[in-house]
């Protein structure tokens, strides 16, 4: 049995793993790399294989960074079955389309942009209708039931804790008489995820691949942070300021929704924080993404997947996710209307990094005024919009213009999605059976070497932290056995991208640096000419270059 680490290597996106056993090819995972533009190129790139000798597929979740080239895969001939939990099923049927929709208004962008260069347009990654045709590949499954892929391979999906329907795979394959079992964890939830449960304990396994997103992090244990939030958002409505939430659209959203509701409930003889909870349900909160308000209504759908808390609530007639003052906008016209409102409200809107979406509009309208508060509930990958405000970013730039981060800006960790390093320590623990070698991914390389050197010196399982590329042989003796190689012109591609960003970070230092200098009254006239002089030489070869 051979895997090669295609995606999620050494970063924490675009998860794809080829595995070749028992006579088959079948990929876990076929994601998409968000994040920097560097990753983002990655997203264009020929398949590693060929798609057409691919016999099947399994889907840990449908979060776009695990599912979202399976329509590429589907155009470049993969027609075989993609077995995944039935909600990933009817989650992948909205986000899908709406990201082959998202890759066709940014094709459109940038062909406006060719085309009056004298360039030739290209076309999208794929459209929202090639979407829809590669669902056709979707065979739902249930947790905890066995399924018979042929006489040597057999699979077992276990609920992961991550997000509705996702799945930690268990994957038992005999070859030349011998059976091994191959664990993949996809995403893991943290323990107290609202509505969801928490992720299954496994038995046993002989190898496991490993998400690593928080290795090297402890969660901070805010057992508050409904408070938290309830104190965040009550004291911005005091100012009459909105609180704008940047929220993935799909599991955040639902369990913001949810820990609203939830409040009512809570210290119910305190006066301050009752009135800071009426202040919170006479508020309009806007749910600002026609995707985020589909997946709730999946997330109806799928009520009996929900831990055991929520079931009681919802057999008590109280739906945790439905609450008065609830809006839901659906047209962009809508969205535009949020901004003109002087009302204080709560707009929950995606994307969750601020990369793509209405959130840019909003925080173009928002981020300027100290009255408002933008409130971060989800990992914020580097090199994104909502990586830079977490991060301290006094300026950004959206839409081209220049935005001052003068709003109150908040993150409640307690949010994530993902285990911290003691929730992957006690999923390692949590083997009766230890694995004989534990492969780490979706992860920043120095996390991965955190949590690497935490599991040697606990456990004393091998680990390795496979790059781009790399096949290892599951056996006694783990070894890599292939690795592909990155043509030297993609590797140019990522090198200038490189450049480019840091060149962008030096352009806005020396802007910050020049402009206190011009200002300095006591600055010569010889210092200001030799100054004036270097710019001119600086704004000749960005002019060399453009037009080059």
């Amino acid at each position: 049995m051979k895997i090669t680490f295609l995606g999620a290597a050494k970063t924490v996106t675009g998860s794809n793993f080829l595995v070749e056993a028992a006579g088959k090819k079948f990929l876990v995972d076929c994601g998409m790399y968000q994040g920097k533009a560097e990753l983002e190129l990655e997203n264009d790139e020929p398949f590693s294989f060929n798609p057409t000798e691919i016999d099947f597929m399994l889907l840990t979740h449908a979060h776009i960074d695990h599912s979202g080239r399976i329509p590429k895969l589907y155009n470049e001939g993969f027609k075989n079955p993609i077995y995944t939990h039935k909600a990933t099923c009817d989650l992948c049927s909205l986000m899908l389309p709406d990201s082959g929709h998202i890759q066709e208004t940014e094709i459109q962008w940038k062909n406006k942009k060719r085309i009056r260069q004298g360039l030739k347009p290209i076309p999208p990654l794929y459209t929202a209708e090639d979407a829809v045709k590669s669902l056709e590949l979707f065979v739902p499954v249930n947790y905890d039931e066995i399924y018979d892929i042929d006489e040597n391979i057999h699979v077992r999906f276990n609920d992961a804790g991550h997000m509705l329907g996702s799945a930690i795979i268990e994957v038992w394959i005999k070859e030349d008489g011998e059976e091994k079992k191959v664990v993949f964890t996809g995403d893991l939830g943290n323990n107290d995820i609202p509505l969801l449960d928490s992720p299954t304990m496994i038995d046993k396994t002989d190898y496991l691949v490993m998400e690593s997103t928080y290795g090297s992090r402890l969660h901070v244990q805010d057992q508050n942070k409904a408070e938290k939030f309830l104190n965040i958002v009550a004291d911005t409505l005091d100012k009459n300021g909105t609180v704008i939430i940047p929220s993935f659209a799909v599991g955040r959203t639902q369990e913001i929704l949810y820990e609203i509701n939830n409040l009512k409930e809570q210290h119910k003889e305190d006066e301050e924080f009752q009135r800071k909870y009426e202040k919170i349900m006479k508020a309009p909160v806007y749910v600002d993404s026609p995707l985020a308000i589909s997946a709730t209504e999946v997330f109806k759908e799928n009520m009996n997947l929900f831990d055991e808390e929520t079931q009681k609530l919802i057999a008590s007639g109280d739906n945790p996710l439905e609450f008065p003052d609830l809006k839901f906008t659906l047209t962009a016209d809508d969205s535009k209307a949020l901004n003109e409102n002087p009302e204080p409200c709560i707009i929950i809107s995606a994307s969750g990094m601020c990369e793509v979406g209405r959130i840019k509009h909003h925080l173009k309208h928002n981020l300027w005024d100290p009255s408002n508060t933008i409130l971060f509930v989800g990992y914020q990958a580097p090199g994104t919009l909502g990586h830079k405000i977490v991060n301290g970013a006094k300026m950004v730039k959206i839409f081209g213009e220049e935005i001052a981060v003068n709003a109150r800006i908040e993150y409640i960790e307690g949010y994530s999605g993902h285990a911290d390093q003691e929730w992957l320590m006690n999923f390692i623990y949590s083997f009766i059976e230890k694995p004989k070698h534990i492969f780490l991914v979706h992860g920043e390389e120095e996390s991965q070497e955190v949590l690497k050197d935490k599991i040697l010196t606990e456990t004393n399982i091998g680990v390795t932290i496979p790059d781009l590329g790399e096949t290892y042989e599951l056996s006694d003796e783990i070894q890599m056995t292939d690795k592909i190689h990155i043509r030297k012109t993609k590797k140019i591609k990522l090198e200038i991208i490189k450049r480019l960003n840091k060149l962008k970070e030096e352009l806005k230092d020396m802007d910050e640096y020049v402009r206190k200098d011009v200002e300095d009254v006591n600055l010569k006239d010889e210092d200001m000419f030799r100054i004036n002089e270097k710019i001119k030489e600086l704004e000749k070869q960005i002019v060399n270059i453009i037009e080059g």
